[in-house]
């Protein structure tokens, strides 16, 4: 065994990353006031005021995901869902307060799975219950009813279509007008 802790190349290279993740923090917590030309700002304070454009989004894994909600959701950032897919958990932003889409953007829904392969019974459940309630109603409604039965494909609906539910149609940027 080494003196630092580690018992394997596999285990140091994962302390190290811990070790990197955690001075990264701390590095933001002390570097996190930037200036501007009007005087000290913290970061937090600049990026709530920014729009969060998503565009091509495929989805990804759904704790990274959520985490990404929770600081939008804690800024109070606008989400924009632009572009020509949104799909798996891109999906989730249709549920935070400040969110458009566009008409034209295809969202892709599929029940919980561990990369492809179903999950028992009650974990099931649990991420499709934890899935849908980041939907708006009815979206929610029809995504427990119907969108999470495939798990290797994919539901589509079009921003149109959930526009019609309620959700807020982005306006179109110069370039589209």
């Amino acid at each position: 065994m080494m003196g630092n802790g580690c018992a394997g190349t596999t285990r140091c290279v994962r302390k190290f990353g811990q070790w990197m993740r955690c001075f990264a923090a701390c590095l933001l917590c002390l570097v996190g006031p930037s200036f501007t030309g009007s005087g000290l700002i913290r970061a937090q304070e600049i990026s709530a005021r920014e729009t969060v454009v998503i565009g091509n989004d495929r989805g990804g894994k759904i704790r990274t995901k959520l985490a990404k909600l929770a600081v939008i959701r804690a800024n109070g950032q606008k989400i924009e869902l632009r572009g020509r897919v949104c799909y798996s958990t891109c999906t989730l932003y249709l549920g935070l307060p400040q969110t458009c889409v566009l008409p034209d953007t295809s969202f892709g829904f599929h029940g919980p799975s561990n990369y492809g392969v179903r999950l028992r019974p009650e974990a099931f459940e649990y991420w499709s219950h934890l899935i849908a309630a980041h939907y708006p109603e009815p979206l929610r409604g029809w995504y427990l009813k119907t969108g999470r039965a495939r798990i290797n494909t994919y539901y589509r609906i079009s921003g149109t279509e959930l526009i019609r539910m309620g959700l807020a149609q982005c306006a179109p940027t110069p370039k589209q007008s």
